[in-house]
């Protein structure tokens, strides 16, 4: 990290990050969208007209704003108004609907709500007016905003510890949790991210997911700490992005293994070009990364493909370094930066050596303080202040973690545990599987028998069970594990953030 990014990296709030950073590089551009762009000066000014705004509806520090916006302009500078003003965010994604945002207003206690009126066809103005009726303040925030004039604001906050968002798990399997994240644990996963990547001030990024994901503002600190820009994309979608990739002269993208893939296709339509040329570096997690993913796209790419471990509760934990061995980022998930803590024990918290797969926990600035339940959040750190994730993995003697699957996803027939992921990983090598899942189904003889749901790949015909078996056993997997059952299906499920397969919906179609 450069002696000024890690000067910025010491800020206590976001918008003292906001105001250093133009003080430095007011003209130089922070995001881009279409023909619009908006600098780093601009972000400060018009950041305040619009807390100046929203004080004038009534928002104080302190007040839970909700807000479901798209990833815009708009989107960005309503939330960094939000920071000036000190009040409390809950992102939601846009794509939920009345159960997910229903639940996400009355657990907050949302006392306003944004939404951006009619978008893709969809109605959050009607939607907002049947859950926060007589409950939150209702306003649209998409081509307005609230303006107003700041010298009717009080001095910014300057208490970086204090919960200022509530970020919402996923919830693919029950209910989501609300996660409570502080400007510090925040700038903290940021500034993290930053430093693995080893970006510059000459890089142009892209935000192809959407901002009210966690990984919104663990973006947005990578772009302040470095003062560069990134180019936004309201809806993403391959290869119709793809033009404004080239118009901007993108060096970075990513998100998750399914963001790989969609480049990786769009390079196969034409193997002698290159879809986006001034593309280096792929870069992304959130999901898992078969090894076969980073070796295609550094094969057939030309690009450097670097995977991180994060969650909505630690954005970020380990990053893969473009400077690393290609053994290192095909096989692993990188390492912890300076101040995560991770401990691999076993079930009752013991540590265990490296090498010992176990499961994982994590301490530092980074970690959430957190969920909205104090049930949950009594069940999620151990006695020493370890959150308990579910995954499971080990730590190499060089400090790289490498994961093995989650405490969920390991699959046992007949008493012997198999990892979900040894298996997908070892599928995708197959010329025919274009992705996969591999779940467990209930057996009476077994108790779980082994399902693989794959996709093909394009212009292969559909892989059969004995071949899909043979290629497993080729490569050594042992025969306890190989699948009994195949599923192909035309599109694996998965969510609107990441694109994270719901394993939940397999189990549920296929049991």
């Amino acid at each position: 990290m450069t002696e000024t990014a890690h000067a910025l990296s010491t800020s206590g709030t976001f918008w003292e990050l906001v105001e250093r950073r133009a003080a430095l590089t007011p003209d130089r551009t922070f995001l881009i969208q279409g023909d619009r762009t908006l600098t780093f000066g601009e972000l400060r000014e018009r950041g305040e007209r619009v807390a100046a705004g929203l004080w004038g509806l009534g928002v104080r520090p302190g007040h839970v704003v909700a807000w479901q916006l798209p990833t815009r302009i708009e989107t960005v500078l309503l939330s960094f108004a939000l920071t000036r003003i000190g009040a409390v965010q809950s992102p939601v994604i846009p794509f939920y609907r009345d159960r997910e945002v229903g639940f996400a207003l009355r657990e907050s206690r949302a006392e306003f709500f944004a939404v951006p009126g009619t978008w893709r066809g969809f109605d959050h103005t009607a939607m907002a007016a049947r859950l926060a009726a007589e409950k939150a303040v209702v306003f649209e925030a998409y081509d307005t905003l609230p303006d107003g004039d700041p010298s009717v604001l009080p001095p910014p906050p300057d208490d970086g510890t204090a919960v200022r968002w509530i970020y919402w798990t996923s919830g693919t399997t029950s209910d989501p949790k609300g996660v409570l994240h502080t400007d510090r644990s925040l700038i903290a996963g940021g500034s993290c991210l930053a430093h693995a990547l080893r970006l510059t001030r000459d890089d142009v990024g892209s935000m192809a997911f959407p901002f009210a994901h966690v990984a919104g503002p663990d973006y947005s600190v990578m772009l302040l700490l470095y003062g560069f820009p990134a180019v936004l994309f309201e809806h993403f979608a391959m290869p119709e992005a793809l033009p404004e990739y080239r118009r901007h002269g993108v060096t970075v993208a990513g998100g998750s293994t399914a963001f790989y893939s969609m480049f990786l296709a769009e390079q196969r339509k034409d193997p002698g070009g290159r879809p986006v040329p001034t593309l280096r570096l792929l870069a992304g997690g959130g999901a898992p990364k078969p090894p076969e993913i980073y070796h295609a796209a550094v094969r057939e790419m030309g690009v450097q493909l670097t995977h991180g471990y994060g969650m909505t509760e630690v954005p970020m934990i380990t990053m893969g370094d473009p400077q690393d061995t290609a053994e290192h980022l095909a096989e692993t998930e990188g390492r912890p930066p300076a101040g995560m803590e991770i401990r691999i024990t076993d079930e009752h918290g013991t540590p265990l050596p490296p090498g010992t797969d176990g499961e994982v926990r994590l301490r530092g600035e980074a970690v959430c303080r957190g969920y909205l339940d104090p049930e949950a959040s009594a069940a999620a750190f151990d006695a020493e202040g370890f959150l308990i994730t579910g995954d499971v993995g080990h730590l190499r003697e060089s400090g790289h973690l490498v994961l093995t699957g989650r405490l969920k996803d390991i699959i046992i027939r007949k008493g012997e545990n198999i990892s979900a992921k040894e298996i997908e990983d070892l599928l995708h090598q197959h010329p025919a599987v274009g992705d996969a899942a591999v779940i467990g189904l209930p057996d009476p003889a077994r108790g779980e028998l082994v399902c693989a749901v794959v996709e093909r790949s394009p212009g292969t015909p559909p892989p059969t069970l004995p071949e899909l078996t043979d290629h497993l056993r080729a490569a050594g997997l042992a025969v306890h594990k190989l699948p009994e059952r195949l599923e192909v299906v035309t599109e694996l499920p998965r969510n609107e953030t990441l694109r994270k397969v719901l394993k939940y919906r397999l189990r549920e179609r296929f049991a």
